[in-house]
């Protein structure tokens, strides 16, 4: 039976570079030009420490195992999967071919390569049980996908929904429970944000404002022409800067015409914020770039990790959206 792999470079940002190239890679560009396919993990921790002298035993270790693992383990059709934390979906693929290098790639985080053919359907995270969302939340760049978690991505995609069997969570039992604890908090935080209605996501938008310093205009219900919140120091909007907030809460990437459409009605002096839950395009962010007013893209990941530096600071409505606690950890 084969493999599934997870292969998350880069944090998950090289998702759309991977669908459209037909690869699924990793970076560690400084090893990658030593690397051969054969090599023993023994010998690329070494090549590691020589060419990184300055690198932490550990570091050492924990890199070169994850380049072995991709130059040696990983196999010709095997499932592939990665992950993209801003649209909060699965892309599921064969690996085609063996590893290669490539150094017009080096810049891009994707110095060793692997052909990989994806499926068209994306399978979003929250159509997943929790016990494959837990076990497909580790940071590793590369892990082993358990067995339960691929028949499930995998039966998403040929749309015949597989939940995992009752003994899963028994299994799950002895995992430490710390292990990617972190990352596994933030994708549980944007399940909570990804379960509120549209107008509960302004107001949270809102209420994330606030708590930055901002005072808040919150535009009531209907035909609002692209400025669903307002906010500035004065909370009039006479002060600079005036930042005119777009809040899309929805299925689906927002595209270069829903941006174009945004940018059309704001003052040269007015300040963008487009929020959009279901990501952005990559020619989205082109079009923000190309802006004529200063406009910056939230995702969910930016709501959240936004909300979670400033959740002190936040009211009492905000924190009744998204209820959390403050948890320490052992560093």
């Amino acid at each position: 039976m084969s493999t599934m792999w997870m292969i998350r470079a880069e944090g998950g940002s090289l998702y759309d570079d991977f669908r459209e190239r037909g690869i699924a890679a990793i970076g560690w560009t400084n090893l990658a030009p030593h690397v051969k396919a054969g090599m023993t993990r023994e010998e690329l921790i070494s090549l590691y420490q020589l060419i990184e002298p300055g690198a932490k035993v550990k570091t050492a270790i924990s890199g070169a195992s994850q380049v072995w693992r991709f130059m040696n383990e990983i196999k010709i059709d095997d499932w592939v999967v990665t992950y993209s934390p801003a649209n909060r979906t699965y892309l599921i693929g064969k690996v085609t071919g063996d590893a290669q290098y490539h150094p017009e790639l080096a810049d891009f985080g994707m110095t060793l390569a692997r052909p990989v053919v994806w499926t068209d359907k994306e399978v979003e995270r929250d159509s997943l049980s929790d016990p494959s969302k837990n076990s497909l939340g580790s940071t590793l760049t590369i892990f082993v996908v358990a067995e339960f978690a691929m028949q499930e991505l995998l039966g998403e995609v040929a749309g015949r929904p597989k939940s995992p069997p009752p003994e899963v969570l028994e299994e799950q039992a002895g995992v430490d429970p710390l292990t990617g604890l972190e990352a596994l908090a933030v994708e549980r935080i944007k399940d909570i944000v990804n379960s509120l209605d549209w107008s509960e996501m302004q107001e949270l938008v809102a209420g994330i404002l606030r708590a930055m310093g901002y005072k808040t205009q919150v535009s009531p219900a209907g035909n609002d022409r692209g400025k669903d919140i307002i906010a500035s120091p004065d909370g009039f909007g006479f002060e600079h800067p005036r930042i005119i907030v777009e809040v899309k809460h929805r299925k689906g990437q927002m595209g270069t015409q829903q941006i174009r459409s945004f940018l059309g009605g704001r003052h040269p002096d007015d300040r963008g914020l487009y929020v959009s839950t279901g990501g952005f395009s990559k020619e989205a962010y082109y079009e923000a770039d190309r802006a004529s007013v200063p406009l910056t893209l939230w995702t969910s990941e930016h709501v959240v990790r936004t909300l979670i530096d400033h959740y002190e600071a936040t009211d009492a409505e905000t924190k009744r959206l998204v209820p959390l606690k403050r948890t320490y950890l052992p560093a």
